[in-house]
């Protein structure tokens, strides 16, 4: 994680300043090349499966180029997006995706945005997904691509070698339903092998605290001071404890070069695996057997991510381009998506759907991810709040996290000290 919450304060005053990007153009690429095509750009992060859609939309459009942007993590993405919003929008690719924790920094400047509403896909998602991106008075400024409900993803072979069980109903049990279950069994792994028991405390904090309904500001939107927030200083304390103390942690900084290898090198047993890891596991994992996932999470159920797909209002093809977003998150392209990389639907139609439910996953031991997935989103309880100054108020905690357990320049009290520190800095108070 870099720090990045100085800069945002200055892009939000700039956005807050800027005329609307209906007013300032210069948003997309050109209608037309020489060919005749319009060409139309979209910008994602991370996979969301669109590589082959993206081919079979041109085919059946022949009128149409697409050009795709991929950056390598949802903060790179956030960070040119923002950085060109505050611009005037130039620049800005006609489809923009965006990740649900930096959403309701957007949704603040909602005109930045063309409205996406249409009878045409009314009732496509589920309710909170839709209502997650549509604003007090109607106007839906993204249509959702997936959602992250999760499981446990382990190393089969590894845990075989420490002489536990490998069946993945028999881990499901082994590892339990608890934070406390789970990094217990963490303990007799380590106890029989080399490798950490998982990759990253910050991915451990990350699927806790998607279980805290309100982790850094309040349900009406005020900030929660972080040196009186108990509720995310236990969880930060339970977590560096299991890492650090208890020796879980592979010490990694989730996708830095030294994670993306440690996928090669027997790293690590298990980590926290919503649909969408499924695919980054595989092509970070090539070549290695033994992968599988479990039907169970530590406290009972979380989601981790989910995106959506807007399309900025100063876009040269604003209708084309919603044409293309609308057709990228229909329930069969989300199948589509799912099968590519393990993007979970979030589209009514496509729950319920047998081509879901039957779906299989070779690399995972040909595990049902589909059903997996199905009953790990309908154990989520928690859908928690995230205003407009979560992903900053994150972000430093997410930093103090990084220092403990990556770069071990801190111990767990005197990082969280400089965490309050720079929420201080963010001037919430």
């Amino acid at each position: 994680m870099r720090n990045t919450r100085k800069p945002w304060l200055t892009l939000v005053a700039g956005i807050a300043g800027t005329a609307l990007l209906t007013a300032c153009g210069g948003g997309g690429a050109g209608t037309s090349g020489e060919d005749g095509k319009t060409t139309l750009t979209i910008a994602t992060f991370n996979e969301f499966g669109y590589e082959e859609l993206l081919k079979e939309y041109e085919a059946s459009h022949p009128d149409i180029k697409i050009e795709h942007r991929k950056a390598a993590t949802t903060n790179e993405a956030r960070d040119n997006m923002n950085t060109r919003i505050a611009a005037g929008g130039s620049g800005l690719a006609d489809i923009e995706a965006i990740e649900v924790d930096w959403l309701p920094e957007l949704m603040q400047y909602p005109d930045n945005f063309a409205d996406l509403s249409d009878p045409e896909v009314e009732g496509r998602w589920l309710d909170w997904k839709a209502e997650q991106a549509t604003t007090e008075d109607g106007k839906l400024i993204g249509y959702g691509t997936d959602i992250g409900p999760q499981g446990i993803c382990y190393r089969a072979d590894l845990f075989e070698a420490a002489g536990l069980p490998t069946d993945r109903a028999e881990v499901a049990e082994f590892l339990g339903d608890s934070w406390e279950s789970y990094f217990a069994a963490g303990e007799k792994f380590t106890a029989a092998s080399d490798a950490a028991w998982y990759d990253s405390a910050g991915a451990i904090y990350q699927g806790m605290i998607n279980q805290v309904e309100a982790a850094y500001e309040k349900p009406d939107g005020t900030p929660i001071p972080l040196d009186q927030n108990a509720e995310a200083e236990k969880v930060y304390e339970t977590v560096l404890n299991a890492s650090v103390d208890r020796g879980l942690s592979a010490g990694l900084t989730q996708w830095s070069e030294d994670w993306t290898n440690a996928f090669q090198n027997d790293g690590f047993a298990t980590m926290l695996c919503p649909g969408w890891m499924l695919g980054v596991i595989e092509g970070n994992a090539a070549g290695v057997q033994g992968w599988d996932i479990a039907d169970t999470f530590p406290g009972g159920g979380g989601n981790w991510g989910g995106s959506f797909l807007t399309v900025p209002a100063a876009g040269k093809n604003v209708e084309a381009a919603q044409d293309l977003a609308a057709w990228l998150t229909a329930p069969e392209q989300q199948l589509k998506a799912f099968e590519a990389q393990g993007t979970f639907p979030s589209q009514v139609e496509a729950l319920a759907s047998d081509e879901l439910l039957s779906q299989k996953d070779a690399f995972f031991n040909d595990a049902p991810t589909g059903q997996i997935l199905a009953n790990r989103a309908d154990a989520v309880e928690v859908t928690p709040f995230k205003g407009p100054n979560y992903f900053a108020i994150h972000e430093t905690v997410a930093d103090a996290i990084t220092r403990v357990d990556t770069d071990k320049t801190d111990d767990a009290a005197g990082s969280w000290a400089k965490a309050v520190q720079a929420y201080g800095e963010l001037g919430l108070d």
